[in-house]
């Protein structure tokens, strides 16, 4: 959910059914009996795992974008970051009102005495204000601070990541994965990184066109130079 949005595209609208099929698809296993046999810890598995996943592909536009070349894939980071934050919140609706109905002091006692929970709840609490603030709207009353506040969806996503991890009782391959994953992510975004990819992009974009073209290109620079 970090930096402006650009380039709107046909994409955007893909991201909208997909980013749903997985709640029409918990919700019709709930109506027709398709849970398994502890129907909760299915639904908060389910909508966890889906909000760790959109989160990571919003985190993933900017990187990739960098690395494709196709700007057009930013537009894709403010709807996949809002609905990894829907499917949070979920996964925290479930958790507290099917999971524990509601008992303000046994979800005190339980965040407090199980650590993936308390991580949990620290990345969601850091969300919150990044999916509140995600409108150009918001963009424009905060100039600069905007940048540095969605900066923060940098320490959600691994702390999500945590937060999966600790939760399995055995098996973390799959969190184990998905963190290797982020911390890539993360990694391409550093800027001197950043500007040597760009830097070697623009360099085999160079090569592939025709000799004639780039000759021309050489030609208006330098006619531009002069004048």
């Amino acid at each position: 959910m970090a930096e402006s949005e650009t380039h709107p595209n046909n994409w955007t609208h893909v991201v909208h059914p997909a980013a749903l099929t997985p709640l029409a698809l918990l919700i019709w296993d709930a109506l027709s009996g398709g849970l398994t046999v502890n129907p909760i810890q299915d639904l908060t598995q389910r909508t966890g795992y889906t909000a760790v996943i959109l989160l990571i592909l919003s985190l993933g536009c900017t990187p990739l974008s960098t690395v494709t070349g196709w700007k057009r894939m930013i537009a894709l980071r403010r709807p996949l970051g809002l609905y990894g934050f829907l499917y949070a919140i979920l996964h925290m609706l479930i958790f507290v009102a099917l999971d524990f109905g509601l008992n303000l002091t046994l979800i005190i006692q339980e965040i407090a005495e199980k650590r993936y929970i308390l991580v949990g709840t620290l990345a969601l609490l850091i969300l919150l204000p990044l999916a509140l603030t995600s409108t150009k709207g918001w963009q424009r009353r905060l100039g600069r601070n905007w940048k540095r506040l969605h900066r923060l969806a940098y320490l959600a996503v691994p702390l999500a990541i945590v937060h999966y991890a600790w939760a399995q009782k055995s098996d973390i391959r799959q969190p184990l994965l998905l963190g290797a994953a982020v911390a890539l992510l993360l990694v391409l975004r550093l800027p001197p990184l950043r500007r040597r990819i760009e830097t070697w992009r623009r360099a085999l974009v160079a090569r592939r066109q025709p000799a004639s073209h780039r000759h021309a290109s050489v030609g208006e620079a330098r006619r531009s130079d002069g004048g």
